[in-house]
């Protein structure tokens, strides 16, 4: 029995994505119960050596031409199937086949990305639209959370993206959106002082549905 071999398995077993300080730690605790030999070495795995073999795994998976590929997304390492091969898959399992955000659901999606938390009095000072339907519809998505409550009168709730909205735009911080540190600065109207029409703006270069 190889490490290589049973990351891979922690992997493929973890349902959800897995970080190298999990793997690490858990190979260690098996180790510590083992009676095979080789475990001995394993008790006191460090997380670096854990980081080299998920490399060479990664490696294996690309160079032996296979339809997985193993990637890190914001919330660990996951075996996701190759982009090409979406076609293929969405015909067996139609049911998969994504529903696309439209334009208002995306625009009350990036300002949540871009100024999370935010209350929605403050995304709608900004839209000029109730966006009740389409906080819903992204809560439902599991692209947004409420992560709490305001200090502000009425104690409002507040709105967070979810590490799904991280997997579903291939991120892993939100430093990496287009043009994040710019736009986080950009002045925007808020429930406390309504939008006219000089404070316009837009906070949807590069997102995509």
């Amino acid at each position: 029995m190889q490490l290589i071999q049973i990351v891979e398995a922690l992997i493929y077993a973890a349902p959800e994505p897995v970080t190298t300080s999990e793997i690490a730690k858990a190979v260690r605790r098996a180790a510590a119960d083992s009676d095979l030999p080789e475990a001995r070495a394993w008790e006191s795995l460090p997380e670096a050596e854990v980081a080299h073999v998920i490399d060479d795994l990664a490696q294996s998976l690309s160079e032996g031409g296979h339809a997985i590929e193993l990637r890190e997304t914001s919330s660990g390492w996951r075996f996701m199937t190759r982009v090409e091969y979406g076609d293929w898959i969405r015909a067996l399992l139609p049911e998969m086949r994504p529903e696309k955000l439209s334009p208002a659901a995306l625009e009350t999606l990036a300002l949540i990305a871009y100024r999370q938390p935010i209350t929605k009095a403050d995304i709608e000072a900004v839209r000029g639209v109730s966006v009740d339907a389409m906080l819903q519809k992204l809560i439902d998505r599991d692209l947004v959370h409420i992560s709490g409550r305001a200090d502000l009168p009425g104690r409002p709730m507040l709105y967070e993206t979810t590490s799904t909205f991280m997997e579903h735009f291939d991120i892993k911080s939100l430093d990496e959106l287009p043009n994040a540190t710019e736009l986080r600065r950009v002045p925007l109207p808020s429930a406390s002082s309504p939008r006219t029409e000089s404070q316009e703006t837009s906070l949807l270069p590069g997102i995509e549905p």
